[in-house]
């Protein structure tokens, strides 16, 4: 078996491992979708490796590994800038939703308050 396949074969698994996620709802397509790009794009790569090397030397690289090292780097760094804004925009929706439960809190205290009064 060469590496061409293995890449192959790995990236399949991946991307056939994110699609059960989804599917069985343990992953949100928001958060798949670069995983399937990304999975999808590995196993385009793996078979046609004619693909990769034009496309290694059209961006200046000498070599395909050079290239592929870099593309997964970016990948990477593309992740993570996404899981940052997500986990920013969870924390907004955290906040508002506390702030919201302490007012409910407050209007519940101040209506048995008021009930007790009476």
């Amino acid at each position: 078996m060469t590496i061409q396949w293995l890449a192959a074969i790995l990236s399949l698994i991946v991307l056939i491992l994110v699609v059960e996620l989804v599917r069985r709802e343990r992953l949100t397509f928001k958060y798949a979708f670069v995983w399937l790009f990304l999975s999808s794009t590995g196993v385009v790569c793996s078979i046609f490796k004619d693909l990769l090397f034009s496309i290694s030397a059209f961006c200046g690289f000498e070599l395909a590994s050079n290239f592929i090292f870099f593309a997964i780097l970016c990948a990477f760094v593309f992740v993570s800038l996404l899981m940052t804004v997500f986990l920013c925009q969870q924390n907004r929706r955290n906040d508002r939703m506390a702030q919201a439960i302490g007012l409910l809190e407050l209007e519940l205290k101040q209506l048995k308050g008021g009930k007790d009064a009476r």
